[in-house]
């Protein structure tokens, strides 16, 4: 049996991604604060509650963990309803908390990337329309623009608005985001300001902080067609254009272009310096002229595919590599800035892992440029609409104590992290299932 290791290039970044809404605790002026008081909206009536506690001062016990698991990155999200309360007042405190924080990371000798809005907003915006009113651009540049002259001593990755394609399809198609509309024409005039707020933030950063470099992280989801027929060819085009496309193309060459919209936002154009890939992955995509919602399909993973413990992940790491050359045509460097899979019983994450990472590895010696890869997530959390009913964390979360609990994928990633590489020999420890595949 072959024995070796595939080494990934000098100086790469490895670390763990997490999001302030669902790991900080104590969060009570915000659009999910509201949304999690109301009956049916989260699974199982779950609530964010005291989350993982950070906002409480426990980010420093995991930042250690991640140290001493041979991370040497973390990318984190700030608050806008911490720091901006109401539309008049600024919160100095919240802001020296998040300083804190990032210098943490620095000591650690971990690189911080932030972003800045993920998912979440003050309850003031809300009640002005969120992000169907344009003003939000403004007030967007304006919260930006105080964060970062803040934090800007001990961060330059920023990315301003995580998953804009998930944010404007779950909180205005599906409906099961707040403010939980079911409204196309809402969607795309939401992810429309959010490209103009993305290029406003961009300028802002670089006047600011020359040397800054700022992304987008998109949620890349892979649309294969179910069969050869024309109809199922054209639904997995569709969504590919819309959920994949529409926002990352803007950034690109300044056109807002989505099925039933087009505008040209010049000011947009070139406003990447590197593309943060999200993905998970892929779907399926069938016909149907009786299916509800947009274009008329059915989504599904094909029959025998390995699945998370929920259902919600099909194990599909070519998906990855899908994504990585669909990112490459935009001309700048790529971060994988989240991957994994919702396992509490930690049976599939290890394999999850080092295949995905195996594809990684594949495209990286073909010279796709790729800078860094970011796990989903530290420590389970609260995972939005789905509450606590699924387990990304490399450690458990008891909730009632608030104590971490090792998985064995911590210590797979620890070792993966200390070596910058995948060994032969962590594939025979955490997954000999897939060691004649990794190592043939």
């Amino acid at each position: 049996m072959p024995i070796g290791t595939y080494y990934f290039t000098k100086g790469f970044l490895w670390g763990t991604a997490t999001a302030a809404q669902q790991v900080e605790g104590r969060n009570f002026n915000n659009t999910w604060s509201a949304w999690e008081q109301e009956d049916g909206r989260i699974l199982e009536g779950g609530k964010a509650g005291l989350a993982c506690d950070w906002w409480g001062g426990r980010w420093r016990e995991d930042f250690d963990r991640a140290q001493a698991a041979s991370q040497n990155a973390h990318r984190l999200s700030i608050e806008w309803s911490r720091i901006q309360p109401a539309p008049d007042r600024w919160d100095e405190e919240a802001l020296d908390h998040y300083r804190e924080m990032l210098i943490g990371l620095r000591e650690r000798k971990m690189t911080p990337m932030v972003t800045l809005h993920h998912f979440s907003e003050p309850l003031w915006l809300a009640e002005m329309g969120g992000w169907e009113n344009e003003a939000v651009c403004e007030l967007f540049t304006a919260f930006v623009r105080k964060s970062v002259s803040a934090l800007m001593p001990y961060c330059r990755l920023w990315v301003p608005i995580n998953e804009p394609n998930v944010f404007a399809f779950n909180a205005y198609v599906e409906g099961v985001f707040p403010p939980g509309k079911q409204d196309v024409k809402a969607a795309l005039l939401v992810l429309q300001h959010m490209v103009q707020a993305h290029a406003r933030a961009y300028h802002v950063i670089h006047e600011l902080q020359p040397e800054a470099r700022v992304g987008t992280a998109i949620h890349y989801r892979g649309f294969q067609p179910a069969t050869w027929l024309p109809v199922d060819r054209w639904a997995a085009k569709a969504h590919h254009k819309l959920f994949n496309e529409s926002f990352t193309r803007a950034l690109h060459d300044g056109v807002f272009d989505v099925v039933y919209k087009k505008a040209a936002l010049p000011e947009a154009a070139g406003t990447q310096d590197f593309l943060g890939l999200n993905y998970y992955t892929n779907d399926h995509v069938r016909f149907n002229p009786l299916a509800p919602g947009a274009f008329f399909t059915r989504r599904f993973f094909p029959e025998g595919a390995l699945l998370s413990e929920t259902g919600m992940i099909a194990h599909a790491p070519g998906g990855l590599i899908d994504a990585v050359k669909w990112g490459y045509r935009f001309g700048v460097p790529m971060i994988i800035t989240e991957n994994g899979v919702d396992d509490g019983e930690d049976d599939l994450r290890p394999q999850y892992i080092l295949e995905h990472l195996h594809a990684l590895w594949q495209v990286i010696n073909d010279n796709y440029p790729i800078e860094g890869y970011f796990h989903w997530t530290l420590v389970d959390n609260f995972e939005w609409e789905r509450g606590w009913t699924q387990h990304f964390g490399l450690w458990g979360l008891d909730r009632e104590t608030q104590a971490r609990l090792r998985r064995p994928s911590a210590e797979l990633y620890a070792e993966i992290c200390r070596t910058n590489g995948i060994s032969s020999s962590f594939v025979e420890k955490y997954a000999p299932q897939v060691m004649q595949t990794l190592f043939p």
